[in-house]
């Protein structure tokens, strides 16, 4: 992981989706070509695996650290988890942007949008939702609409959503996860081994007039994201978490 990071949350990532608006071809061949281009530069992803709906490429879980290649009928993700840097999980993505244009018939009126991910996920033993109402939310206005005498919280899940730049097409979303599923004994937040995860999603939305300019893209969208989690993401979300699962531990 991050040196960086290693001491605020429990595993960190970096995701990317490429949309396309009409079906990219899924055919045994297409697919086949793509994977063995990309295994070529990256040798670790070595295992082909079949989803629901998706082929995916998969490299071996060491020590927390794996990445993995995923295509569905109009979208294709990557996805680097706890790399060692962000150049390292920059390198897999940047590669996809470069070949997977040509192998799969993508041009620049049929690219939807493309998104970069920043995840981070903490691992807690308490309820999530309890957590992320303490760490974010009870010291605002917002805390007025819960009687925590009487009332039980049930979901805690922020999302914001900011344009970039003054320009609509680039924008930016701040989500946390508390998964609040409830469990055998009808409590949400307390049972099952899911983290809260907070997310930061920068999107670039097409069409595009050239297929030149999706590394001027990705180099935006990387600059947001690093500025954003630097800035906003860790003192303000990341760090009071991290506090709020320490204050209190089950």
């Amino acid at each position: 992981m991050d040196a960086h990071l290693a001491g605020i949350c429990n595993d960190f990532y970096v995701n990317q989706k490429i949309a396309v608006t009409m079906d990219v071809p899924e055919g045994r061949e297409a697919v086949l070509d793509l994977f063995g281009r990309i295994q070529k530069q990256f040798p670790r992803l070595e295992r082909l695996r079949r989803y629901e709906g998706e082929y995916a490429l998969e490299s071996e879980d060491v020590d927390g650290t794996y990445s993995w290649v995923a295509l569905r009928q109009t979208t294709l993700r990557s996805g680097f988890v706890n790399p060692q840097s962000l150049d390292e999980a920059y390198r897999l993505h940047r590669s996809l942007l470069d070949i997977a244009p040509y192998y799969l018939s993508v041009s620049p009126l049929d690219l939807d949008h493309i998104e970069l991910v920043f995840g981070f996920d903490f691992e807690a033993d308490r309820d999530r939702d309890e957590i992320v109402f303490e760490a974010l939310l009870a010291d605002s206005p917002l805390a007025e609409l819960v009687d925590r005498d009487r009332e039980r919280l049930v979901e805690a899940q922020p999302l914001l959503g900011i344009a970039l730049d003054d320009d609509p097409r680039m924008q930016a979303f701040f989500e946390i996860k508390s998964r609040p599923a409830r469990g055998r004994t009808g409590v949400p937040g307390t049972e099952g081994t899911e983290p809260i995860s907070v997310y930061l999603t920068a999107r670039a939305s097409g069409p595009i007039k050239s297929l030149d300019e999706l590394p001027s893209l990705f180099a935006r969208l990387a600059g947001h994201s690093e500025r954003l989690v630097e800035e906003r993401l860790i003192p303000s979300v990341l760090v009071p978490i991290r506090r709020a699962i320490l204050s209190r531990p089950c």
